[in-house]
């Protein structure tokens, strides 16, 4: 590859992405300059060996550290039925949130027993769905779902293993809006709760409470915040043994494991999470003399961040002398909102001219009626032309699960690429979809 704008970017995409002789990015074996013409822009793009190996280092990296490890994947960041269907195939658990992400599990017969169902205000009609499909854990998040679980639980005649999501208090150091197991949090039950909450659970007749869960949050670069929220987890389930009689056979520490967004911003590797939250966890039992726990832990974004790849086309070039020049895309917010709703950073290359000269700094703007609707401040990229294809790495997790049909906007085709052959897992939208609930 001749030394181009895109050179020191790769590392943003998936390891076996590559410059094919035509100058043009490819992934999965796929070239991305045809991919767009093929299925349209924008256009999301999933490496399926990237996937499947992020999936086994996690399994190796947790596994020959720790005896009894779950591996379960957090669907908040983005699962559809191709992605339920891969992960079952690896063998991994499936963290939800909503009925709608449990039916997507049990539209492609995802092991329910491999099921953790999370959520701060889970409905009525979602926790009968959970006791219905028999989730493996249902992981309560405050008092009010204790009292409304156990009553749907006695009434059914049922006895569903369950979690209490506790908030340890620790500052994760990420952005406040994906912050969560600090005190003033509208997840979990605080630790002055906690004594009460495991003697309720414990005492109800129709729970069996098997342990404890929480999550720091979501992009934490540092190991010390697991650290400091297993022992203070772990101190408090002594202290409940002591009191209470309690047993911990499990610990859920949730995920948040960051992702490189930036080539100057490196995130630690799996290992180094693996070695760390190991550690503690092996360090406090035998301080207390506690059995080991089933470790549980909840990647989403760092099984899937770097997997997928977003395509767009560039439109209108606005030069505004001296100040900026705006390059629009025909994607932006709806698609991926991430940058305007917590300041998100991303690379960017020109997919059809990966070996093209770095040029001038640009802002890449989106198509959408908000002055917030910037995907990239200021990029680097060769001088470009309407119709070039830019690739923004990345874009895996987060930006489809949190995608919207603002502007009347249609929901972009995702493609899941492998050994030179591309597969549609999820069709353009139509505006006839977008029509469809609509009621005259």
């Amino acid at each position: 590859m001749t030394a181009g704008h895109g050179e020191s970017r790769m590392m943003l995409f998936p390891s076996a992405a590559g410059v094919n002789g035509k100058g043009h990015l490819v992934i999965g074996g796929c070239d991305t300059v045809a991919l767009a013409e093929e299925f349209g822009t924008p256009l999301y793009i999933f490496d399926e060996a990237a996937l499947r190996q992020k999936c086994a280092e996690f399994r190796e990296e947790f596994g020959r550290r720790y005896g009894d490890v779950v591996i379960a994947y957090a669907g908040k960041a983005f699962v559809n039925r191709a992605l339920a269907l891969l992960l079952k195939e690896e063998g991994l658990g499936l963290d939800v949130v909503s009925g709608g992400e449990l039916s997507i599990a049990r539209s492609v017969a995802f092991p329910m027993e491999k099921i953790y169902f999370h959520g701060n205000n889970k409905s009525a009609d979602e926790l009968g769905m959970a006791l219905e499909a028999k989730v493996g854990r249902i992981v309560i998040d405050n008092f009010a779902e204790l009292e409304m679980l156990a009553e749907m639980a006695a009434q059914r005649g049922a006895k569903p293993d369950v979690l209490l999501r506790l908030t340890p208090g620790v500052d994760p150091h990420t952005h406040k809006h994906i912050s969560t197991g600090i005190v003033d949090s509208k997840f979990g039950i605080p630790l002055t709760g906690a004594g009460e909450a495991v003697t309720r659970a414990m005492s109800a007749p129709s729970l069996n409470l098997t342990g404890l869960q929480f999550h720091l949050g979501s992009q934490i670069f540092e190991l010390e915040p697991y650290v400091q929220a297993i022992r203070v987890i772990l101190d408090l389930a002594a202290e409940m043994k002591s009191r209470h009689g309690f047993e911990l056979r499990e610990l859920d520490i949730g995920g948040g494991f960051a992702v490189q967004y930036t080539v100057d911003l490196p995130a630690p590797t799996v290992s180094d999470y693996a070695e760390a939250i190991v550690a503690a966890v092996n360090e406090k039992c035998r301080e207390h003399s506690l059995d080991l726990p089933k470790l549980v832990i909840e990647p989403g974004r760092s099984i899937v961040g770097r997997a997928g790849v977003a395509l767009y086309r560039i439109g209108v070039v606005k030069e505004i002398p001296g100040i900026r020049c705006y390059v629009s895309v025909d994607g932006g917010m709806a698609d991926n909102i991430r940058p305007a709703l917590y300041s998100a950073q991303y690379e960017a290359v020109v997919a059809n001219r990966m070996n093209g000269k770095t040029a001038r700094m640009v802002t890449i703007a989106g198509k959408f009626c908000e002055s917030g609707d910037i995907l990239i401040k200021d990029v680097d990229l060769p001088e470009v032309v309407a119709g070039d294809v830019l690739a923004v790495p990345d874009c895996g997790a987060y930006c489809l699960a949190m995608g919207s049909n603002y502007n009347a906007s249609l929901k972009p085709a995702i493609v899941l690429v492998n050994n030179g052959q591309a597969r549609l897992i999820r069709r353009r939208e139509t505006y006839e979809d977008l029509l469809r609930c609509d009621m005259v």
